[in-house]
C-alpha cells in the first residue's frame, strides 16, 4: 500500500496523473490504477472525475495532511542517510535562536575562521522551536536555543547560564545609579521581553512579590531589540548580557539589577550523532567567547 500512498501523493501534488507518471517514470494507467486500488481499500472516492479531470475529495485534502507528514520526516531521515555518508570536517551547520545567533555566532565564527579557514559554516538563526526541529531532523550539528521550551528527545546541556542586566541611555535619569532596584523601575518607562519569555516572568513574579508593577511602553521577543530602543532613549530594559556586550561602546549603560534574573541559553545535540572534529572545536570556541564576552559585560557594574 505504501507505492499506492506514493502515486496518490503525487497525483495531488503534480495535479494530473499524467503528470504524476512523469514525475514517478512510470505509465499513466499504472497511475489510475494505483488510485482505484487505494479507493478501494479506503472505501471511498479520494477524486471525483470531472470533464477528464481529478479533482480531490474533502477525504482526499484530509488524508493529503497525514501523508504529506509522513513524506516530510522521511524526507528528513534521509537527507539525514546523505549528511552521514557525505560528513567530512569541512562543513559545519549550526542553528542558533536570535539570542545568539544574530551577534555573538558571528563573532564567534569570525575568530574560528581566523584558524579555520577550510571550514565552511551554515548559520540558521531562528525561533527557539525551530532550533529543536532543525537539530531533532539531523539538519544541523548542533543548536543553541532558549530554555522556554521541553528538550525531550534532544541531548542537551546548558551553556549560557547568566544573571539579566539593565540597560538605558546614558541621558536617563537612573544611568546615574550603580544598582538597579524593582522600585526603579516602577518610575521609567519600561521596554519588556514578551510575557512567556522566562526572565520576563522571573522579573513578574518579584515586581509582584513587591506589590509593584511594571510601566510597560513596549513589549517584543527579543533583547537587541530593547537594546535599540534603549539607545533611542525610549526606556529601560531587562536583556541578556550577551547581547548587551555589542551596544557597550554605544551611548548605552549596563547596570546591575539588585535580583539575580537568570538567562538561560541550552546547547542541543541530536542523539546517536557523534559531532565531526570541527563541531567539537567549534563548540569550544563558543564557550571560549562566552566568558571573554561575559567578563567585559560584567566589569560594565
Amino acid at each position: 500500500m505504501y507505492r499506492e500512498i506514493e502515486i496518490f501523493r503525487a497525483v495531488m501534488l503534480n495535479g494530473s496523473t499524467s503528470q504524476a507518471a512523469n514525475k514517478l517514470n512510470i505509465s499513466q494507467p499504472a497511475v489510475s490504477q494505483a488510485i482505484r486500488k487505494l479507493e478501494a481499500y479506503a472505501g471511498f472516492n479520494l477524486f471525483e472525475r470531472t470533464r477528464g479531470r481529478l479533482v480531490p475529495t474533502r477525504e482526499a485534502q484530509g488524508l493529503m495532511v497525514d501523508v504529506d507528514r509522513h513524506f516530510i520526516g522521511m524526507e528528513a531521515i534521509e537527507h539525514r542517510i546523505k549528511s552521514l555518508k557525505n560528513i567530512d570536517d569541512s562543513r559545519l551547520a549550526i542553528a542558533a535562536y536570535p539570542a545568539l545567533g544574530n551577534q555573538f555566532l558571528p563573532r564567534t565564527i569570525a575568530s574560528f575562521s581566523q584558524k579555520n579557514a577550510d571550514v565552511q559554516i551554515s548559520l540558521r538563526v531562528s525561533s527557539s522551536r525551530d532550533v529543536y526541529d532543525q537539530v531533532a531532523a539531523g539538519q544541523v550539528d548542533f543548536g543553541l536555543m532558549a530554555n522556554e521550551i521541553p528538550t525531550s528527545g534532544l541531548e542537551s546541556s546548558t551553556f549560557l547560564s547568566c544573571p539579566g542586566v539593565i540597560i538605558m541611555s546614558r541621558r536617563h535619569p537612573l544611568a546615574k545609579k550603580k544598582l538597579i532596584t524593582p522600585e526603579d523601575l516602577v518610575n521609567s518607562r519600561f521596554l519588556a521581553l514578551n510575557t512567556e519569555d522566562t526572565a520576563r516572568k522571573q522579573l513578574s513574579e518579584i515586581m509582584g512579590s513587591l506589590n509593584l508593577s511594571l510601566p510597560i511602553q513596549v513589549e517584543t521577543p527579543y533583547s537587541i531589540t530593547i537594546c535599540e530602543m534603549a539607545r533611542l532613549n525610549l526606556g529601560v530594559g531587562l536583556v541578556n548580557p550577551i547581547v548587551a556586550y555589542d551596544f557597550m561602546h554605544t551611548n548605552i549603560v549596563i547596570r546591575e539589577f539588585s535580583y539575580p534574573i537568570k538567562f538561560t541559553g541550552l546547547m542541543v545535540f541530536r542523539p546517536g550523532s557523534p559531532l565531526s572534529d570541527s563541531a567539537r572545536n567549534f563548540t569550544r570556541a563558543l564557550r571560549i567567547q562566552l566568558d571573554k564576552d561575559l567578563k567585559e559585560v560584567l566589569d560594565q557594574y
